[in-house]
């Protein structure tokens, strides 16, 4: 299966990101993925879409404050724009964003985003005039869809919709209803193997779905540098977003499967003391190996083929947006990475 490499950004400035756009594109990247903050994934991607010619991805856009049919109609223009290139990622965020930042429900987030996507997907196929919309579910009823309100039939495929997923029963669940899976960037090789890729296997046989190869965006902390304090600094980066989600308490048990059980629990002491130095700190060299990739580019990228082969579709590198905003004319060096891995699978092939 070959790999694809992208760079992970924010939303941005919609200028600036269609300068990244240009820059990724040079510098050999397959295609940007955008997750969703303080700015909107979708006109993220839309600025992309018309500067450069690349694969783009929500990783992820928030589903639950979008209507689906908003979602579809967003996802179906982004899809035209690219020429087919786009991905709708999509996730739920956490509860309390949802809610208080959001104003808007969560209530089985699992469920619900299961419902989500057959509503979107819904939404898809009546643009095209294939079926009438007539979406009933247990959290959205989508009935009406005049001739002109459709954005009408695309010359390219419907945006393949994949969702977020970290604990085996939403993996199981994307499984089920996702054309792919976003894997969480606090990930490592025995998490991939032993949780991520048997899970949606099963969620996918349960629906009579196809289990082979299933598609996964993986992300990659990835500590690149020709001298030790270029890698270092990339480390200490990567050690602080570590500690950051390894304090969610649901994602206790990727630590577990190292086990270094009790990480989670160190990290959320140091976090409620205000010590976020402490929280770092827990996260020590071993482990930290486990969830970041370290050494020149080249070595970087034998690495992520080593550790992504068979199993990823697409590696994304963590902090090369970052490494842009820092320096554009760094980027060669992160691309020189997607350039190296692509040569070395097609050489394996």
């Amino acid at each position: 299966m070959p790999v694809k490499v992208d760079l992970m950004t924010l939303g941005s400035p919609l200028r600036s990101v269609q300068r990244l756009a240009v820059d990724a594109a040079a510098a050999g990247f397959d295609g940007l993925v955008v997750t969703e903050g303080g700015r909107s994934a979708y006109l993220t991607c839309a600025a992309a879409a018309l500067a450069a010619d690349l694969d783009l991805a929500t990783g992820i856009a928030v589903a639950f404050p979008r209507s689906p049919m908003v979602t579809a109609q967003t996802a179906w223009e982004l899809a035209d724009a690219t020429g087919g290139r786009f991905r709708l990622g999509l996730g739920t965020q956490v509860r309390a964003h949802v809610e208080r930042r959001y104003g808007t429900a969560f209530d089985h987030p699992g469920p619900r985003l299961a419902e989500y996507v057959r509503a979107v997907k819904a939404c898809f196929r009546a643009f095209r005039g294939a079926e009438p919309l007539a979406f009933e579910g247990d959290f959205y009823t989508l009935s009406l869809l005049p001739a002109q309100w459709s954005p009408g039939p695309l010359e390219v495929a419907d945006p393949p919709v994949d969702v977020a997923a970290v604990n085996p029963y939403m993996l199981r669940l994307a499984g089920e209803v996702a054309d792919g899976v976003h894997v969480h960037p606090l990930n490592h090789p025995a998490y991939l193997r032993d949780v991520v890729l048997p899970n949606v296997a099963a969620g996918a046989a349960s629906a009579g779905r196809p289990v082979d190869s299933p598609y996964l965006t993986v992300p990659a902390f990835t500590a690149v540098g020709d001298t030790d304090e270029e890698r270092a600094r990339w480390r200490e980066l990567a050690r602080t977003q570590v500690a950051f989600y390894g304090s969610t308490p649901n994602y206790a048990f990727v630590f577990d499967l190292l086990g270094a059980e009790g990480t989670t629990a160190r990290i959320r002491e140091r976090q409620k003391a205000g010590d976020l130095a402490g929280m770092a700190a827990v996260v020590d060299d071993d482990l930290l190996d486990h969830f970041v990739v370290t050494g020149t580019a080249a070595e970087v990228a034998a690495a992520l083929v080593d550790r992504h082969r068979g199993i990823a579709a697409r590696v994304v590198l963590y902090f090369a947006g970052l490494a842009w905003a820092e320096d554009p004319e760094a980027l060669a060096r992160w691309g020189e990475i997607a350039t190296e891995v692509r040569r070395r699978i097609a050489a394996a092939s």
